[in-house]
């Protein structure tokens, strides 16, 4: 296995060539070069390490090009601080790409598949650090689309009982933190694993805390005669 302009070369004809949709030499080529990728990652000894390597490198790419993309939302924050969120996304990166190995399906190449995880390592990283100096609000700052005066007075009524209806749900009929996850994310804008960090909890245990609150505020709006549907609407 060798580095070729750029690319890693993993056999006669087999490359991770990026950009990492499409490429050149259809379907065959593409699934040779995944199967390439797969047993050197599988195999032992140097030609495994070497492997490691090369797909480090290419993760460290991916989450490179995710921290430029994202950097004029992170302008205070200096380059070295920025590179080094890159690397350890990288660094995750290559844990959960290996990991995962049997969980490829062939379903994209493999370059395609493990490039993913490193523009997700990126971004939750720089979500975290964009909110690192902020305040996780709990509670509505505001509660969205009331006075709008783009509005009828007929829209605005309307939406009035609505929105007073939901906070009476939101009061009523949710638990101290269901209240405080739906509020928080739905209400003020906070990433779902800044909150997870901030509770000292899991996206998953967040993400079932709120499908549970929105169920329950479905059923006690149907009972105020009101939907969640028609917020959407309005």
């Amino acid at each position: 296995m060798e580095l070729v302009g750029g690319a890693v070369s993993l056999g006669t004809g087999m490359s991770s060539q990026l950009p990492i949709g499409g490429g050149a030499g259809g379907p065959d080529r593409a699934k040779a070069e995944s199967r390439a990728w797969l047993d050197a990652l599988r195999s032992k000894g140097s030609a495994r390490e070497e492997a490691v390597v090369r797909l480090h490198a290419l993760l460290l790419r991916a989450a490179r090009f995710e921290v430029a993309r994202r950097r004029a939302a992170l302008a205070r924050v200096r380059g070295e601080e920025l590179d080094d969120i890159a690397v350890q996304a990288a660094d995750d990166a290559l844990v959960a790409v290996l990991a995962k190995l049997d969980d490829y399906r062939g379903a994209s190449r493999f370059t395609t598949w493990a490039y993913k995880f490193a523009l997700l390592e990126a971004g939750v990283r720089l979500r975290r650090r964009a909110w690192q100096e902020r305040e996780v609000v709990l509670e509505p700052e505001a509660w969205p689309l009331m006075g709008d005066p783009g509005r009828t007075i007929e829209s605005q009524v309307e939406l009035g009982g609505l929105m007073s209806a939901l906070e009476r749900s939101i009061n009523d009929c949710l638990t101290e933190h269901q209240r405080e996850v739906l509020v928080a994310l739905t209400l003020n804008g906070v990433p779902l694993d800044v909150l997870a960090e901030r509770l000292s909890t899991s996206r998953g245990a967040l993400y079932k805390t709120l499908h549970d609150a929105r169920r329950k505020l479905r059923a006690d709006l149907a009972r105020r005669g009101f939907s969640l549907d028609d917020l959407v609407e309005h």
